[in-house]
């Protein structure tokens, strides 16, 4: 009675212990199905195979997120700002340039404490270290700006995100001291006010980060001109190369007085050949495609590094890492702001310039500092090309505005007839066709004047005249943007004209230099 009754009578049969009717069974009879009996047995090797790929997998798989939950659990994170504005980089970590700020702090508390008391290092902490990491938007460029401790700049009003506590602007103030009151975010703050350009992220580490690191990769070679001992530190080396970890690496980063006259800027240098060697060994050693080194570093730097909202990821960690592994180390530029000493102390350090301002024009404009004349990548008239902060921090609106029909206008006080003209004829070649102009009040210093959201457009008129970001300053009065000449000024069209677009030895050296760092005279041990 077609398949439904052959299935009743199959099951009736399998329930009296029968098996089913065959259907090639001769005559219809039921019999034995011809596939029945014992199955086909798996061979040993295959089943022992078979196990063993499924406690690989379960093991590696335990063992992934084992590594990804600690990892995670060991970061550390801060807000990105302190002054109420945007606190992430609407930049794509993965393919757009990246601007990353490396903070060394100087914190006393936990493991560092051996170092001195909580008193010496107040509120968040100074930062002992600071330097920019500038990543190309090709993964083919790397330049690293450092700031010396002692140098002198104007810091932003910021706000304690923890404790919403505002702190107001200072000027003239050591640059170290940005995020010891309101964090991490007011030393962010600072930097994009310096220098123009906008911040995407930060790495803070702390002393103990720089020992267990140089623990973790073998020690890091390090070179210097004469046997050198310095008490103040601890640091006691031989003359030639010596690999340096533990104790005796943060010592050498440590270091205020061993390096060329015991100042800043011989520290400074010390610490980019420091990285410059950390970068080789790393690269040469194959560490970055080595996942069992790659862990190990990776476990030491996460236990000792506070970063932003915005990196406070494993996947995004390694997202830097893989921009940074094919990088061609000639194409890593170290570099220190340039500086002079301060009129006021000879103890600290200010801006020198025009070098100053060309130096950061030139980041701003993407120029190649290995190789100034290589062609660079600008965006076209008429747009800003990305988000701007105004000197108090806050981001400015990220559509392109129409440079047209901004209000813009050049106050001569430069004390030179005419002054005025050839500057607004720069602007209005920039774009900016509706640059005005009048004739004002003699004074010193030039500035760039701008209103309530005009940030945006009086980073770019700065921009277009070499004018350093630090001599923009907000003005509710003003309505739009005013670029008051100064007698600073009074010849060329960019500020500072005549001197070249970068000093020729702006580079200090790059990761593929073997440099060997001059000993201070005063404490060179005689052998």
């Amino acid at each position: 009675m077609g398949r439904g009754r052959d299935k009743r009578d199959n099951e009736a049969d399998l329930a009296a212990g029968a098996g089913p009717v065959s259907r090639h069974a001769a005559g219809g009879a039921a019999g034995a199905p011809r596939h029945l009996g014992p199955l086909s047995t798996m061979p040993l090797w295959l089943k022992v195979l078979t196990s063993v790929v499924a406690v690989v997998l379960v093991a590696g798989i335990a063992f992934a997120g084992f590594w990804f939950f600690r990892l995670q659990g060991n970061i550390s994170k801060a807000p990105l700002n302190a002054g109420g504005g945007g606190t992430e980089s609407p930049a794509n970590d993965a393919t757009g340039r990246m601007q990353i700020l490396i903070l060394g702090s100087d914190t006393r508390d936990g493991k560092n404490s051996q170092y001195g008391t909580t008193d010496d290092s107040t509120g968040y902490g100074k930062s002992d270290v600071m330097m920019l990491m500038d990543i190309s938007e090709d993964n083919k460029r790397v330049n690293v700006i450092s700031f010396p401790r002692d140098l002198l700049v104007d810091i932003p009003q910021c706000t304690d995100r923890k404790t919403n506590k505002v702190y107001p602007a200072r000027r003239g103030v050591m640059i170290n001291e940005a995020m010891g009151e309101a964090g991490i975010g007011c030393a962010v703050d600072t930097v994009n006010k310096l220098t123009g350009m906008q911040v995407d992220h930060f790495m803070m580490a702390d002393f103990n980060a720089v020992k267990e690191l140089s623990n973790a990769v073998g020690g890091v070679d390090v070179c210097i001109s004469d046997a050198v001992f310095d008490p103040d530190s601890g640091l006691r080396l031989p003359a030639g190369t010596s690999a340096v970890q533990g104790e005796m690496a943060l010592s050498y980063l440590r270091t205020r007085h061993a390096f060329a006259d015991g100042g800043d800027l011989g520290r400074i240098k010390a610490q980019q050949g420091f990285l410059s060697s950390l970068t080789r060994k790393i690269k040469d050693e194959g560490t970055l495609s080595d996942p069992a080194k790659m862990l190990k570093i990776a476990d030491v730097v996460t236990q000792n590094l506070t970063v932003d909202d915005g990196l406070a990821s494993i996947p995004a960690l390694l997202t830097i890492g893989n921009r940074l592994k094919n990088i061609d180390i000639s194409k890593v530029a170290f570099v220190a702001v340039p500086t002079t000493p301060a009129p006021t102390d000879p103890n600290r350090l200010v801006i020198a310039e025009p070098a100053g301002a060309q130096l950061f024009s030139a980041l701003r404009k993407n120029v190649d500092l290995t190789d100034p004349t290589a062609p660079t990548t600008t965006p076209p008239p008429g747009e800003s090309p990305t988000p701007t902060p105004s000197p108090t921090g806050t981001v400015a609106p990220v559509p392109p505005y129409n440079k047209a029909v901004q209000p813009v206008t050049v106050a001569n006080g430069s004390g030179v007839p005419g002054r005025a003209q050839e500057l607004v004829q720069v602007l209005v070649n920039g774009g900016f066709a509706g640059t005005s102009q009048f004739q004002a009040q003699p004074v010193a210093k030039t500035a760039v004047y701008y209103g309530p959201n005009f940030a945006d457009v009086a980073t770019d008129v700065a921009a277009l005249l070499g004018i350093p970001a630090e001599q923009m300053i907000p003005l509710a009065a003003i309505q739009g943007v005013q670029v008051y000449v100064g007698s600073d000024f009074t010849t060329g069209t960019a500020f500072g004209a005549g001197a070249p677009a970068l000093p020729s030895d702006i580079v200090n050296q790059t990761a593929g230099d073997k440099v060997c760092q001059q000993a201070n005279p005063a404490l060179i041990v005689r052998q």
